[in-house]
This record gives structure tokens, sequence and C-alpha cells, in this order.
């Protein structure tokens, strides 16, 4: 269950750094961090990519840094060894199907996502290792950060489908947000999440943050 707390106005009259969108836990108020906020337009086409976007996820102390990364669809993501091991990265995810076969400390290879859709990061050899990667169909989006909060890009006037998606979420939140001129400064979510149950067991066998 998510909780809509801040009802979303106009955006129109934002300035060029947009709105700012909080995300806490709905049990302890806790900020959400890694949370995946995106608008798509309904009353317009998506805007299409004006460059090839490229983002960057790490194998460090064999884990996947970042955890979740967020890109629009034709992006490219960069997958750098920065352990000492070799890593064996792949995905059996519906929107990318793909394995990066063994390769060695200070290798990067790259995979271009050009579905929309949840990915999935795994590695053959270090099965405790996890990401995520959210492929999305428009360029309006953000990842909140530690504090739980995001800044959202300013949306041209109309209809939106909003959406919020979280790794420890049942669902995805949706709502359905209209763009008018007269705008809200900040938006703020509640959401219910499930107990984390990864266990770090590299290079310390710690419980991560989450």
């Amino acid at each position: 269950m998510a909780i809509l707390l801040a009802c979303l106005g106009g955006f129109a009259a934002q300035a060029a750094e947009g709105v700012k969108v909080v995300v806490r836990a709905t049990l302890d108020g806790k900020p959400v961090a890694d949370a995946v906020v995106s608008a798509t337009p309904l009353d317009h086409p998506v805007p299409p990519p004006t460059l090839q976007a490229i983002a960057e996820i790490e194998q460090k102390d064999q884990e996947f840094r970042p955890f979740v990364t967020a890109i629009q669809v034709g992006s490219t993501v960069k997958f750098p060894n920065h352990d000492t091991v070799q890593h064996h990265i792949y995905s059996l995810s519906k929107a990318k199907r793909f394995e990066i076969p063994l390769y060695q400390a200070g290798a990067t290879e790259s995979v271009v996502f050009d579905q929309p859709g949840l990915i999935s990061l795994g590695c053959n050899i270090h099965d405790w290792m996890l990401a995520y990667i959210v492929v999305l169909p428009t360029p309006y989006f953000a990842k909140t950060d530690a504090s739980g909060a995001g800044i959202l890009p300013s949306l041209p006037l109309g209809r939106y489908r909003l959406e919020i998606w979280h790794p420890r979420a049942p669902a995805p939140v949706v709502q359905e947000i209209t763009s008018a001129p007269d705008s809200v400064s900040s938006l703020e979510f509640a959401v219910a999440l499930k107990p984390d149950k990864r266990i770090r067991r590299a290079p310390t066998g710690k419980a991560t943050d989450y």
C-alpha cells in the first residue's frame, strides 16, 4: 500500500530544476533511497532521447554499485570491473536477456537497453550480487537519494502517469497527475516496504543498508 501525501497541481510554473519528490516508509517515516519516480505523458507523444545516455554500474568489493539505476530506453550501461577477481554478469529479465562472460579486473563491457522494463542483474560467480536497472519509456524520471528525495524534471502541460517503483515495494505506485499553470514545489509519498532479505556476504559478511 502506498499513500499519496501531497497532491500534485501543475508543473508549468516550476523552474528548470523541476519538482522535488520525497519518498518515506509508511511504517516509520524514514526516507527511502533508490525509489524510481517517473512521469509518462498521456496527452502527447513521449519525446525521444536527444542524445544517447550512458550510465555506469561498477563491480566493487564483489557488489554492484549502484544498487538501482534508472535510464531511458536506448541508453547504454557500462559495467567496469573494479574488483581484483573475475565477474560473470547476466540477466534473465524479459526486457533484456544478456550475459557478459568471465571478464578480468580492470575490464569494461557495455550493453544497450532498447526495451522498457525492469532488469535484474546477477553474477554467476558471486550469487549474492544483485542490482536493478529500470528502463523507462520517458525522459521524465528521478531516483531518490539517501534523504529520500529526487528531482523530477519540469513537465510540459498535460496529463501524466506517475509511477513510483522500489525493489522492496510489493507493486509500483501509480497515480494520474496533471501539469497545469499553478504549480506545487514538492511531492511527498509514503510507501509500504517489504523486509529486506539481502545478505551481504563480501567482503565483511554484514547486512546492507536495506
